[in-house]
């Protein structure tokens, strides 16, 4: 099966990387075109496949075709591909904000399957949201999924429309995540503790804290039980919290950008 991921950027090098690394395709089977020749030139020293720039019969050949170019050079891409006939390949889209329907309007395909993936998967621990059309086979999506599993947790959308609270929860997720860490971190220098020793100290606290969460069934709010005591210093934290409502801000800040999400899928 010959694979063809236009665009070199970060996430087109990490889809190429985790398909290598799981064995899942060899590098003779793997092409990336980039329009930058020093970028062409650099993804060829790593060994990632072969990497081209320019027309090239990579583009016929390939099975499937991963677009991995930025929303806003979608249009200078859609002739290239349109050219080498893609109708019966299957094409898989992690361009932001771009629509099942404008992506099949301008290349005519019938196998097109839309994710959203977020930054964690540089790492094979990310959360990756898909929407298949229903002209895959079974056969066809048990790949894709083989495929997307590689960098992380694959979720099937059953609508179109909840890719963008995909973008909400874990597209912007880890930005959330830091900008709680930060404020740990800045706490930590307060008190004291240089940069390093707050950042060992706040790491380590988020990394402890997601395993306990992942090897036992108990919900959040029970772990927040066990961790707090009556008159503590748990307690006084959270009532400061709960003061300024800072959960259901959290929420609403998910919700504007789910919004938002929305509003740029229709520009």
């Amino acid at each position: 099966m010959n694979i063809l991921i236009i665009g070199g950027g970060n996430m087109g090098k990490t889809f190429a990387a985790s398909f290598l690394r799981s064995k899942i395709i060899s590098k003779e089977e793997l092409f990336i075109y980039e329009k930058d020749n020093n970028k062409v030139a650099e993804l060829n020293q790593e060994s990632m496949g072969t990497a081209f720039s320019g027309q090239s019969s990579y583009f016929e050949n390939a099975d499937m075709i991963i677009l991995a170019v930025k929303p806003q050079d979608a249009g200078s891409i859609y002739p290239i591909i349109k050219k080498y006939q893609p109708e019966n390949k299957i094409i898989i889209s992690i361009m932001a904000g771009i629509k099942m329907n404008v992506i099949e309007h301008h290349l005519g395909v019938k196998k097109l399957v839309r994710t959203m993936p977020n930054l964690a998967c540089q790492l094979g621990k990310g959360v990756i949201g898909y929407k298949a059309s229903p002209n895959l086979t079974e056969d066809d999506k048990e790949l894709v999924q083989k495929l997307l599993a590689t960098t992380g947790k694959v979720i099937e959308v059953k609508e179109e429309s909840m890719l963008d609270a995909i973008t909400a929860l874990s597209g912007s997720g880890p930005a959330y995540v830091f900008y709680f860490m930060d404020a740990m971190m800045h706490a930590a220098t307060q008190f004291g503790f240089s940069d390093q020793e707050a950042e060992q100290i706040v790491t380590q606290t988020f990394e402890g804290s997601v395993q306990l969460f992942k090897k036992n069934n108990l919900t959040c709010q029970e772990w927040i039980d066990r961790v707090s005591s009556k008159g503590g210093t748990t307690e006084a934290a959270l009532k400061v919290f709960d003061e300024y409502d800072i959960k259901n801000h959290i929420g609403k800040g998910i919700l504007r950008a789910e919004s938002r999400s929305e509003e740029l899928s229709r520009s």
